[in-house]
């Protein structure tokens, strides 16, 4: 084969220009990432349940939706979170190498069979069903200088002018707002209501009747009266826009003209459509958009995307709003994939000036050089036919390939060079004799050095994620390099290689003092290893010392999935006792702020908090801050690290009381988790009860927290919050018995209250819930006193009035229930929160319960 490219030198610098071409296409299309795809394939279900608590929403619209998801191709299992906001997720995980599309359109043909049998709530709301990573790729903040735009202006700039375009930029998976856009909301009052004979009912019905947008169809449209002479569209009421609209919505009407509009019983004003968040940006309000990335997308092109799309909207909000990127992991991913590039690059000058030292002959040197961008190239080709992408583990195995793949070449051109000096034969002959001396022995390198690597391919898990792509990079190289040597290297030696010269002799100068040295090393080398063939026993000894010292020290290495790096950013999780309002919240999220701002001022470029939202779950009692640190270049020494920053922050931050609050940095691999370390489930096979399950983590917790090896142990989830419920007389509360002419809600009733509230702060995990009991007698001024909320109150949320007879309020405390392989979850998922994880095929409850871990 050698001889006919021999033979025909432009057909071999096709083959290779081809190559070359495949490889630059390549480049242009491969995704770009720090480590390939090594979580498993996702796809989430998200839903809303208004006003719907956790339990609740777990019995109409979770357990509906998870009955259907069977029959799914390639499904492992799933998981549920629902929560006391009314807001559910459901994440169902594939197997590694499932088409994620594929999956979602499986997911979504599943959903259709679900969608009747759910809440009419929920139909309204609507369920999406999207596929991305775990983790926020981008976060985008916006936030006044001067304090002239309040957070609900920045959410509603956020909601209405960014979500929508930057949700269509390719490679975006899924976004979070963090605010809201304006809503108009209405606040009714219970004894205005009441005294005019209006219910919610009445409210709701009218604000859907005359809040509506009629289609009033056309004058003279066909068939149309003889003569008719105008045709024309004609437009009725539209939707109602501003307060006044509102206010002026007739509720009830009487025969007698007298009528009752919204305003008469109901507060209507412009707001945010929810409170659910409270950011801040350096002290500043803000509001806050998370982007993340689709499985497979190029993170860096969509970063650039995402922040050009963002500069050009930018210009139009007002001059006091400013944007920021407190969280830009394609920073890191850029520096990663920079630094490969470099050290690849350093690595092709070091092995051309290692091949020009030894062979000593530019000529000779320059093709092995040629071989080693031909190869390369070949390799992205292959790289992208294999579904991989550009990562630090592909340039990695690049970067190793390099001191292989050339060995080839070298082998090749020294053999020629030999047989023309020593022989005299003409390069292209010397090339062909060459051939067919070295062929076989190329192909036997080639195969042996692939049998080295090839079985890393056939890993299962995360891990061979990792390796295989290492593996099939060096491979793949392996397999071009010796084609090309077969190929390329003998047609480069035919012709670009001189004759001998006559009188050619021994080197002078610099390489021919490198010659005699090196001899004289061989020669030492030489004695040195017939020394040690003698004295066989003791060399025997050292290895055998050798070996145990290494194996002392593998098992004394601590072992990890992949090293921590510094990424510039951290995490400080903060989490409140359950039934801390969002004001308290706020104040513990300023003094992290501040330790930050003030403290670490000289690695601190910015901090973005968000109150109401946090890893372990969404409620008012929980809180986040992203922290951006400086450039690695403004932060040198390892006292500036991020790991040295988080270790003085848990350090400054343990003597907060009001909560807990941890720093960490992120993990190696986002896709896998929020932080470094390992969840577990506690499973309560037996069915003793959900406090039964919290006493057995409580006492995990602790055993976990005395071990030295284990750090950072806490609950992953939300402590269960309290809450009041309502026990109503039906009868009584639908009028069954008949009122007195004349009757007037003042005096005459008297509403009864039974409250089991638990404390916030329980001196122990096994002090139950208090309870008291109190008659109020029900007169307008009284009550008005004792129902309407209050500073003091407003931990326990909104209050319900109902002014017949009697009413009962019962605090309780809600279950959290999270589901794995037919495991429920009880108490980490958060207030009110609902948990569910279950395996493809399993039917139903099996009565197990669980408690989930971040350790």
């Amino acid at each position: 084969m050698s001889r006919y490219f021999i033979d025909r030198p432009i057909f071999a610098w096709v083959i290779a220009i081809i190559l070359m071409l495949a490889g630059i296409l390549a480049i242009r299309s491969l995704p770009i990432a720090q480590f390939p795809e090594i979580a498993a394939p996702k796809v989430t279900v998200a839903t809303s349940y208004p006003g719907a608590d956790a339990q609740t929403l777990e019995n109409t619209t979770t357990q509906i939706i998870e009955q259907q998801m069977k029959g799914i191709d390639n499904l492992r299992y799933f998981a549920s979170t629902s929560d006391g906001s009314g807001n559910l997720a459901i994440t169902l995980t594939f197997e590694q190498g499932t088409d994620p599309d594929i999956a979602q359109v499986q997911v979504q043909n599943k959903l259709q069979q679900a969608t009747p049998l759910l809440p009419q709530e929920v139909q309204q709301a609507g369920l999406r069903v999207t596929k991305a990573t775990a983790n926020f790729l981008l976060i985008i903040a916006a936030y006044s200088e001067n304090g002239d735009h309040d957070q609900v202006d920045l959410g509603d700039m956020i909601a209405s002018k960014l979500q929508d375009p930057l949700s269509r930029i390719k490679g975006v998976g899924d976004t979070q707002v963090f605010g809201a856009q304006y809503s108009m909301r209405i606040w009714v009052d219970p004894f205005k209501m009441s005294n005019l004979g209006v219910t919610v009912t009445d409210i709701t019905s009218a604000l859907t009747a005359q809040n509506a947008q009629v289609s009033a169809g056309q004058v003279g449209s066909l068939p149309a009266v003889k003569g008719q002479s105008l045709n024309a569209t004609v437009t009725a009421q539209s939707r109602l826009q501003t307060p006044e609209q509102f206010r002026a919505i007739i509720v009830r009407s009487a025969t007698s003209g007298a009528t009752v509009r919204l305003s008469d019983v109901a507060r209507v004003e412009m707001g945010s459509e929810n409170y659910s968040f409270q950011a801040r940006y350096n002290g500043k309000q803000a509001a806050g958009f998370g982007v993340k990335l689709a499985p497979g997308a190029n993170a860096l092109d969509t970063v650039k995307l995402v922040k050009a799309e963002v500069n050009r909207i930018a210009k139009q909000f007002p001059p006091d709003v400013k944007v920021a990127f407190p969280i830009d992991n394609s920073t890191f991913v850029r520096l990663s994939v920079e630094q490969v590039i470099h050290t690849l690059i350093e690595a092709i000058v070091l092995v051309f000036l290692v091949m020009f030292l030894f062979l000593q002959n530019f000529r000779a040197t320059l093709i092995p050089t040629i071989a080693v961008p031909v190869v390369l190239l070949g390799s992205l080709a292959v790289l992208q036919v294999a579904g991989f992408t550009i990562n630090t583990l592909t340039l990695f195995g690049m970067v190793l390939a390099i001191g292989l793949l050339v060995d080839d070449a070298i082998v090749v051109v020294e053999n020629v060079e030999r047989l023309i000096q020593e022989e005299g034969l003409s390069p292209k002959e010397a090339a062909k004799k060459s051939m067919d001396e070295i062929s076989g022995a190329l192909v036997g390198i080639g195969l042996v050095l692939s049998a080295v690597f090839l079985p890393m391919a056939f890993f299962s898990g995360s891990t061979g994620v990792i390796f295989r792509q290492f593996s099939i990079t060096i491979v793949s190289s392996m397999a071009l390099s010796v084609l090309v040597a077969l190929i390329l290297t003998p047609a480069l030696c035919a012709t670009i290689l001189k004759p001998a010269k006559e009188g050619h002799g021994e080197k002078k100068g610099f390489f021919g003092w490198f010659n005699r040295t090196f001899d004289k090393g061989v020669g030492k080398y030489g004695n040195g290893l017939r020394r040690v063939e003698k004295g066989w026993v003791r060399t025997m000894l050292v290895y055998a010392v050798i070996v145990v010292a290494m194996a002392f020290i593998f098992v004394r290495l601590p072992s990890g999935f992949l090293p921590e790096e510094d990424q510039g950013v951290m995490f400080a999780q903060v989490s409140m006792p359950s039934g801390t309002p969002m004001e308290e919240t706020a104040r513990t999220m300023d003094k992290v702020r501040d330790h930050f701002m003030i403290d670490e001022k000289a690695n601190t470029a910015g901090i973005f908090t968000i109150s109401g939202f946090g890893f372990v779950g969404q409620g008012q009692n929980v809180g986040i801050a992203f922290i951006q640190l400086k450039p690695w270049e403004d932060r040198s020494g390892k006292e500036n690290s991020v790991a040295a920053v988080a270790a003085r922050a848990n350090q400054a931050l343990a003597g907060i009381r009001a909560g807990m609050v941890i720093g960490f940095v992120p993990p190696a691999v986002q896709e896998l988790g929020n932080a470094n370390g390992f969840d577990f489930m506690l499973k309560d096979n037996a069915g003793v009860g959900h406090e039964k399950l919290l006493e057995a983590r409580n006492m995990l917790l602790g055993m976990a927290s005395q071990d030295k090896r284990l750090m950072q142990v806490r609950p992953n989830g939300l402590e269960d919050a309290p809450q009041l419920k309502l026990n109503v007389d039906q009868a009584q509360a639908g009028g069954a018995r008949p009122q007195p002419a004349g009757h007037q809600h003042h005096g005459q009733h008297r509403v009864r209250w039974r409250v089991h509230q638990r404390l916030h702060r329980p001196r122990s995990r096994e002090e139950g819930v208090r309870a008291g009991r109190r008659t109020v007698p029900h007169d307008a001024r009284r009550s008005r006193q004792l129902l309407r909320p209050r500073h003091d109150q407003q931990r326990d949320g909104a209050i319900l009035v109902l002014l017949d007879d009697e009413l009962e309020l019962r605090s309780v405390t809600p279950r959290t229930v999270q589901r794995r392989s037919l495991v429920r979850d009880h108490g980490l998922a958060g207030a009110g929160r609902q948990q569910r994880h279950r395996d493809q095929g399993d039917g139903g409850d099996g009565g197990q319960a669980a408690t989930r871990h971040r350790l």
